[in-house]
C-alpha cells in the first residue's frame, strides 16, 4: 500500500533527544571527553563571572558550541546559531533542548570574549592533556617541535607606512615596484601581523608564527603557542616550550633542517634535551656530529618528526587555522590553542574506543 506524502506537522515529540543520537555515534567519545574536562573548570567558572546579576550562557555549553564550531569547520558564529536553530546533534552536543532557544550572535560573541579574557583555552587545553597522561597516551621522553605561518585576518592593501596617516584600505593600491618591509610599513588592521613567506620564491603575506611540541608516542599536542614573526622566532619558541618539559630520562626533541643552527642546538643542550635535528649541509656545517647522529635513537626520532605535521595539516584544513578570523596575537594564540585542544580530543577518541 502507498504511503501517504501529507506534510502536516506534529504539535509534540515523545521521542527523546539523548535517544536520537546513535549510541556508537563518535561524538559521544568526544561529549564524554569535554564533560571530564569541563568539571575541573567548574571553580575558575566561578572566578570569571559575578555572583549576581542576569544569568549570561552557561559558559559548559559556550565552550562545548565552540568545540562544535570548529569540529564540523563552521566558519562564523551566526552559521554556528543557524545549525544549532535545526540540527538535532548540534544541540545535543552543547546541551540544549529541543525547545530551547539558540543565542544571538552578537549575544554569543561577547561572552566568548569573557572566556578569552579569562585565558580558558589554556586551561582547557591542560584539563585535556591531563586525561591523557591519567591513560597513559603520552610520552615523557621523546618529542618533536615544528612551526608554521598562520596568515593574518588583514589584506595587502592595509600593509602601508608606518608615517602615513590611518585612514580605510585602498583597494586600488598597485604595490607594483615598491619596497616594502615590515621596518618601515605596517598593517593599520592588524599592527601586529608581519609580512613574511614560507620560502624561497614564495609570497609574502602578512602572518603570525604558530608553533607546536608533539609527544612521539601518538603525535599529541603537549604545547602550542602563537607569535609575532621574528627571524628567529620558531628557535626562541621552541626552546621556551621545552624549557617547562620534564621527562623521566633525557629527554630527545626533533626537528627538520630549519632548527640546525647554533642557538636551538645549544639552547636545547643548555636544558640537558639532545637534539635530533635534521642535518643541513648544504653550503654549510652541520651543528651536529657524529656524536649525537651515531645513535639509533638519533633515527628513531627523525623517522617519528613527520607526526608534527599531522596537527598542523587537520588545524588548517579543518579547525579554521588557515586564516582565523581574529586579529593580535593574543586572539589568534586563544584560537590556535583551543584548536589544538580539539586536535587532542579526537586523537584521544580514537585511541580509546571505550571512553
Amino acid at each position: 500500500m502507498r504511503g501517504s506524502d501529507n506534510q502536516q506537522g506534529s504539535m509534540f515529540s515523545y521521542v527523546d533527544l539523548e535517544q536520537r543520537i546513535p549510541k556508537d555515534h563518535p561524538l559521544r567519545r568526544i561529549r564524554s571527553l569535554v564533560d571530564k574536562a569541563l568539571m575541573q573548570l567548574s571553580e575558575r567558572f566561578e572566578g570569571i563571572y559575578a555572583s549576581c546579576g542576569r544569568p549570561s550562557i552557561p559558559p559548559e555549553r559556550l565552550l562545548r558550541a565552540l568545540l562544535i564550531q570548529v569540529l564540523f569547520s563552521v566558519r562564523s558564529e551566526r552559521q554556528l546559531m543557524e545549525q544549532l536553530e535545526y540540527n538535532l546533534l548540534f544541540r545535543w552536543f552543547v546541551g540544549l533542548g529541543i525547545d530551547d532557544r539558540v543565542w544571538d550572535p552578537s549575544t554569543f560573541c561577547k561572552n566568548r570574549d569573557r572566556l578569552l579574557e579569562g585565558n580558558i583555552a589554556e586551561e582547557l587545553f591542560s584539563a585535556v592533556l591531563s586525561q591523557a597522561e591519567d591513560r597513559k597516551l603520552l610520552s615523557k621522553d621523546h618529542f618533536s617541535v615544528d612551526g608554521t605561518l598562520i596568515e593574518a585576518w588583514a589584506s595587502q592593501q592595509s600593509f602601508r607606512p608606518k608615517d602615513e596617516e590611518d585612514g580605510p584600505p585602498d583597494d586600488g593600491a598597485d604595490f607594483r615596484g615598491q619596497k616594502r618591509s615590515n621596518e618601515t610599513h605596517a598593517s593599520s588592521t592588524d599592527p601586529e601581523s608581519r609580512l613574511s613567506r614560507k620560502g624561497a620564491g614564495k609570497e609574502a603575506k602578512l602572518s603570525y608564527q604558530g608553533n607546536i611540541l608533539v609527544e612521539n608516542r601518538n603525535g599529541m599536542i603537549v604545547k602550542s603557542r602563537v607569535d609575532i614573526v621574528t627571524g628567529n622566532g620558531e628557535t626562541v619558541a621552541a626552546v621556551e616550550m621545552l624549557e617547562d618539559v620534564h621527562g623521566n630520562h633525557r629527554i630527545t626533541v626533533g626537528a627538520d633542517k630549519g632548527y640546525d643552527n647554533q642557538a636551538f642546538v645549544q639552547g636545547t643542550r643548555d636544558l640537558t634535551v639532545t637534539p635530533h635535528v635534521a642535518q643541513s649541509t648544504k653550503n654549510r656545517r652541520s651543528r651536529i656530529d657524529r656524536r649525537t647522529t651515531r645513535h639509533p635513537g638519533y633515527e628513531m626520532s627523525l623517522a617519528k618528526r613527520p607526526r608534527v605535521e599531522a596537527p598542523f595539516g587537520w588545524m588548517k584544513q579543518y579547525g579554521l587555522q588557515r586564516r582565523p578570523m581574529f586579529r593580535g596575537v593574543r586572539r589568534i594564540s586563544w584560537s590556535f590553542t583551543f584548536s589544538a585542544t580539539v586536535f587532542n580530543l579526537l586523537r584521544m577518541a580514537n585511541l580509546s574506543p571505550s571512553t
